[in-house]
């Protein structure tokens, strides 16, 4: 009766084999994290008033915000601006993470890469 496949052959690959797949893809996530954490995007808010950079590793990197667009009559306003900025870089910086991840693990989601 077969009982599957030996633990020093898993279909058709060594332990070794095997040992060496994974430290490869293990160096390759890493190559592929450092590349993401020095992607930049750009997102902006209020036609242009606020503009924000974010780094792949989900950091801020710049703001700016238009001096026009200082009004203390009306600060809730800008500070609806900058959280739209804000949120739209960094959700475009996880994309963007994510989209380089995925070009190394094939689509596989594992959990604390970012």
């Amino acid at each position: 009766m077969s009982r599957g496949p030996r633990y020093g052959n898993m279909g058709g690959m060594n332990r070794n084999q095997m040992m060496a797949q994974a430290r490869k893809m293990q160096e390759q996530l890493l190559a592929a994290q450092q590349e993401a954490s020095q992607t930049e995007v750009s997102a902006s808010a209020g036609g242009g008033a606020v503009k924000v950079t974010a780094s792949g590793d989900m950091r801020l990197t710049s703001l700016e915000i238009d001096p026009q667009a200082l009004d203390p009559d009306d600060a809730e306003m800008l500070q609806d601006m900058i959280m739209a900025a804000v949120n739209d870089a960094l959700d475009s910086a996880e994309k963007a993470a994510n989209d380089k991840l995925s070009a190394v693990t094939g689509g596989l989601n594992i959990p604390g890469l970012f």
